[in-house]
């Protein structure tokens, strides 16, 4: 192969990976749990950027343990569900940018 060809290739795929990560950094997911009491809100890179728990969610708490433990599911579930909306969006980014390369089905 040709060594011009190939050094194009490279500066291609490091334009490609710049870009990558840019949308990662613009991109924000946001999931809720329990019909809002928890919302989570992060970046393609998975990275938290906001944890908000409704008062109304404390302060029905009482001194029960199984009521902290359904709040705290309630983040986890919330938290589970950003990041699988931060994958989704993440995939569909990198399927639009490497649309044009006719990699064979399964690879994405």
């Amino acid at each position: 192969m040709n060594p011009l060809k190939i050094q194009e290739m490279l500066e291609q795929a490091r334009h490609m990976q710049d870009q990558m990560q840019e949308k990662l950094n613009q991109t924000v997911v946001e999931a809720s749990s329990g019909g809002g009491a928890v919302t989570v809100k992060m970046n393609g890179q998975k990275q938290v950027l906001q944890l908000r728990i409704d008062p109304a969610a404390v302060l029905s708490l009482s001194s029960s343990p199984a009521d902290v433990e359904m709040l705290e599911d309630l983040v986890t579930a919330a938290f589970n569900e950003a990041g699988r909306r931060a994958d989704e969006a993440m995939k569909s980014n990198l399927t639009g940018m490497l649309g044009g390369l006719n990699l064979p089905p399964g690879i994405l």
